[in-house]
């Protein structure tokens, strides 16, 4: 029982007067039985107050994905080859939307879970890896959040001054001096909110800005002069398609789609969440995202070929109208994204450092913390001078914790900036930026972080459908290895799709014994699977601890919380394992493919060579 007790608060109660369940993304050991403090917890506070529409969350969505990324896929169109970048980007997306519906699904909706709150990435990870799964996820969210926001601050040194009549590359203290003055005044203040839902508006701005920029490739990008330069369509269609910097094009294109960090902050905003709901978040967010991606990037590589730049409105001669303009709507895109990276960047370090808890509220007293969740909870009781007292202890908590006259959000919110500042004004340029944020931080967060969380969830019936399967091979094969008529069989298993079969519970407690003692087929070994197998191991392992400890603080066990069974998820699928092995194995080869071929590009600065062919 310590081991979840030590996460839940001793004074938030529910209606029913039981405990509510907080959940954890760091454990520790306790060292005495009385020992309540957690290290890490979402507090009440630290939740949404706001709530988005569909449209407004699709917005969020949108904005978050088209950021910085979508300047740079002419680029990494270059990089990859004309063919593979396209279907690499198709590829992408596709990913993008299982992996989102995946993690929102498996937290909210899956048998096991649904009954615990389960509001970040990190949560999530942690039930079936513990602080291995949620310092994974953290680790990853922080650099895709900062790299995109340092990216973002280098659109806004190219952009803005350019426009202001100083040329790219040249007076570079005018040109730090504008992104200074620019990012203070507009993109601070608007990281400074509290809730993602506060930006559905300025989302929806950006979103259109984004959609005015692609119009504007797509018409006065120089495509006719430059594809009859290099032999006409047929020629470059035929010459362009596969680099050998594939990879670094992957880890763009990973960049521009990449929005696991913040699906949970958009999911927990969307009114009235359910797995349908949030399906049309992410297919039209996702379907949206990829048009704009593909017309901006076809049109914009095909009209500068090799000359193609990281930013690729500095192919665009300064000084037209039609140039300025693209630069100022692309600046209206960053200016309006940077605050949702600031986001995430700001949820890593308070649930690292503060335990999650952004409103100050972990520093009070037992009494004054129940005084602010009656007030949130509407309890109006006493009057008086107790609601006076009410209402004054919560604004001192939730103002509180920070340096000077600010609070803790505005605090953390400050340092990230500072902190993303900083390079932005040493460096110039973009496409290594969102080359090496892609491969590393997107190919863990994208890919292998969804993948290793369905697997570990699931861990149980993995094990039971691949005991399954050997335990028929070794029947006919006569080695058996005695484990006699007690192995599970294909009737043991549930039938897919079918959410009121279940295994038995006892058939799979030394399933992983079993698989890894007897004899195995050569296939076992071909598909990785004793690496697969020693994951789900751990994950469901790890995951029946922390589910068990649950039950024994709360009473409430999956099959007993109140809810609507027939919106959970069915029993998983082979297709639904083979999509989550995917995931792992395309995350691993293009995080390491990506981070070697950045460092094989910048060494031989064949990010400069001039690809005139086409190639």
């Amino acid at each position: 029982d310590d081991d979840y007790q030590q996460h839940q608060s001793p004074t938030n109660n529910n209606s029913s007067g039981a405990p509510s369940i907080r959940p954890a993304a760091f454990e520790t050991e306790a060292d005495g039985l009385n020992r309540a403090a957690p290290t890490t917890q979402l507090s009440e506070l630290s939740l949404p107050k706001k709530k988005s529409s569909i449209l407004g969350a699709s917005s969020n969505l949108v904005n978050s994905i088209v950021g910085a990324g979508i300047i740079g896929i002419p680029y990494a169109l270059r990089m990859s080859g004309l063919w593979a970048g396209v279907l690499l980007l198709l590829l992408v997306a596709v990913l993008t939307d299982k992996s989102l519906r995946l993690l929102i699904e498996q937290a909210s909706f899956h048998p096991k879970l649904h009954h615990l709150p389960i509001h970040t990435f990190e949560d999530l990870a942690s039930y079936p890896y513990g602080k291995f799964g949620s310092g994974f996820v953290l680790f990853n969210m922080f650099i895709m959040a900062y790299g995109a926001m340092v990216a973002y601050l280098l659109i806004i040194k190219d952009t803005v001054p350019t426009v202001l009549g100083f040329e790219h590359g040249e007076n570079l203290l005018e040109r730090n001096l504008i992104l200074i003055a620019t990012s203070l005044l507009i993109m601070v203040p608007l990281s400074m909110q509290r809730d993602m839902a506060s930006l559905s508006c300025t989302s929806a701005i950006s979103v259109t800005a984004d959609m005015i920029l692609v119009v504007f490739v797509a018409a006065f990008s120089p495509v006719a002069e430059t594809v009859e330069e290099n032999g006409g369509l047929g020629e470059v269609l035929r010459s362009d398609g596969i680099n050998s910097t594939l990879f670094v094009g992957l880890g763009i294109l990973s960049t521009a789609m990449a929005c696991q960090h913040s699906a949970f902050i958009v999911a927990n905003s969307l009114e009235d969440k359910t797995r349908k709901r949030w399906s049309w978040v992410t297919k039209q967010s996702i379907g949206v995202s990829a048009i704009l991606c593909l017309i901006l990037g076809i049109f914009g590589y095909l009209g500068f070929l090799g000359e193609t730049q990281g930013d690729v409105l500095n192919n665009f001669p300064m000084g037209t109208m039609q140039a300025d303009g693209a630069r100022i709507l692309l600046a209206f895109t960053m200016f309006f994204t940077y605050p949702m990276e600031s986001f995430v960047a700001r949820h890593v370090l308070i649930m690292l450092i503060h335990n999650g808890d952004m409103d100050a509220k972990g520093g009070c007293t037992l009494e004054n913390e129940s005084r602010v969740v009656e007030e949130e909870l509407g309890d109006e009781g006493g009057g008086g001078e107790a609601d006076d007292l009410t209402v004054s202890t919560s604004r001192s908590i939730i103002e509180g914790g920070g340096l000077l006259c600010m609070n803790r959000r505005q605090t953390w919110t400050l340092l990230v900036y500072l902190s993303t500042l900083l390079p932005a004004l040493i460096f110039n340029d973009i496409g290594p930026v969102l080359s090496l944020t892609g491969a590393i931080g997107g190919g863990c967060i994208a890919y292998i972080g969804p993948g290793l969380v369905y697997l570990g969830v699931n861990g149980e019936d993995f094990l039971n459908a691949i005991l399954a399967r050997l335990e028929r091979w070794r029947g006919t094969k006569d080695v058996n290895n005695n484990s006699g008529s007690c192995g599970v069989t294909e009737e043991d298993l549930p039938v897919d799709g079918d959410a009121t079969l279940e295994i038995d519970a006892t058939t799979s407690i030394d399933a992983y014994e079993r698989i890894v003692s007897g004899s195995k087929p050569l296939w076992y070994y071909l598909g990785l699977f004793p690496i697969w197998c020693a994951i789900a191991n751990k994950g469901a392992t790890h995951l029946k601890k922390k589910t068990d400890a649950a039950f024994a603080v709360t009473g409430v066990s999956a099959e007993t919380a109140p809810g609507d069974r027939s919106l959970l998820l069915p029993p998983p699928t082979k297709r639904d394992y083979s999509i989550a092995l995917f995931f792992v194995c395309f995350g691993v080869v293009s995080a390491v493919a990506g981070v070697m071929s950045n460092l094989y590009v910048q060494w031989n600065n064949l990010d400069e060579v001039d690809y005139g062919d086409g190639n």
